[in-house]
């Protein structure tokens, strides 16, 4: 199973970056994952649907898109590792979808196939990826049976 996350703008501080790096490492003995970036907009009318239409085509008519949305369902880690043991029974790739500063264009959500909430707080999309990174990152060591801190 191969897993991206798609997400506007790109990690410009030295340790987001780090970070990212970090989990991206240590996913690869479990499998495949890929950061799609797209430029992030200058705040302005049009900025959210130039973010949109740039997320929509780095997307493949067979992906499974997640919106990570603040009004969806929540999960915890073991519904993520559920989440990851079914998908991997089904052909395509997971896409994981972080909006920049403005949120997800509507036509992106339209486009998921499931939201998800991480929290009903709102943080920075560069501190969602890095969340995001370790909550794959755990839910692929609970599927392979190994320990993690709780």
């Amino acid at each position: 199973m191969s897993v991206a996350i798609l997400c506007a703008g790109r990690l410009r501080e030295k340790y987001w970056q780090d970070a990212a790096a970090e989990y991206v490492k240590r996913m690869s003995r479990y499998n495949r994952l890929e950061i799609l970036e797209v430029p992030d907009q200058p705040e302005g009318p049009q900025a959210m649907k130039k973010e949109g239409e740039a997320m929509l085509a780095r997307l493949r008519p067979e992906d499974y898109c997640v919106a990570l949305c603040i009004d969806a369902p929540q999960t915890d880690s073991p519904g993520l590792a559920a989440f990851f043991r079914e998908r991997s029974l089904l052909p395509g790739r997971t896409v994981f979808i972080i909006g920049g500063s403005l949120g997800l264009h509507p036509d992106v959500i339209r486009r998921a196939d499931k939201k998800l909430s991480m929290s009903c707080m709102t943080f920075p999309h560069q501190l969602a990826r890095i969340m995001l990174l370790e909550q794959i990152y755990r839910a692929h060591k609970i599927n392979a049976g190994e320990k993690y801190h709780k």
